[in-house]
């Protein structure tokens, strides 16, 4: 089932997600949910807030990065209950966008190194360091399930140049190819 884009202005996208319990009723369905949506609309994270459940959990799938980052060939992977251990390396900006943020994109600066801990679809417990273009997805993704969206990242200034263009994301001004749930207020 293809849920739809929780966007900007909607709280729950404010807030820190909840941890998930092993044996959470339905958490197979809606890890395989949260992959059939996120490949419906072209991205490559999805964070669970993102389809209006506020739950610890993320996807990611970072392959179409192997023609730069061969080692990102078969990168797919769950996140569930993450903890980031720590963040090192030189800070590099990339241009980010984000399924919640339709049409908006910006320059975003994040250390090149995450170490995170994290359980898997199995719950399985993972300590892993990833670097490049997967740290970066794994960071923006992390971010979700803490409140935090990439304009957060911005300045003062680059922020206050794209108040409009937020509020039309929020009044559901927008119309990616991909559905979206926009607040009600």
């Amino acid at each position: 089932m293809i849920y739809p884009v929780t966007v900007y202005g909607d709280a729950l996208l404010r807030k820190k997600a909840q941890p998930v319990e092993k044996d959470y009723e339905g958490l197979g369905d809606i890890i395989e949910n949260m992959w059939e949506t996120m490949y419906s609309s072209d991205g490559v994270g999805l964070a669970a807030p993102q389809v209006g459940l506020s739950l610890r959990i993320f996807t990611v799938d970072a392959t179409s990065g192997a023609d730069e980052e061969p080692e990102l060939k078969d990168f797919k992977k769950v996140f569930i209950n993450p903890q980031i251990i720590e963040l090192s390396g030189d800070e590099w900006i990339m241009n980010e966008g984000c399924l919640s943020l339709p049409e908006i994109r910006e320059d975003v600066s994040r250390p090149d190194v995450v170490r995170i801990k994290y359980f898997d679809e199995n719950f399985v417990e993972h300590d892993e360091t990833f670097h490049g273009y997967a740290g970066r997805i794994i960071q923006h993704e992390y971010d979700h399930l803490e409140g935090v969206l990439f304009i957060d990242h911005l300045s003062s200034l680059r922020k206050r140049l794209l108040r409009s263009r937020l509020n039309n994301i929020a009044h559901g001004k927008v119309q990616p190819r991909y559905k979206i749930k926009v607040p009600v207020k």
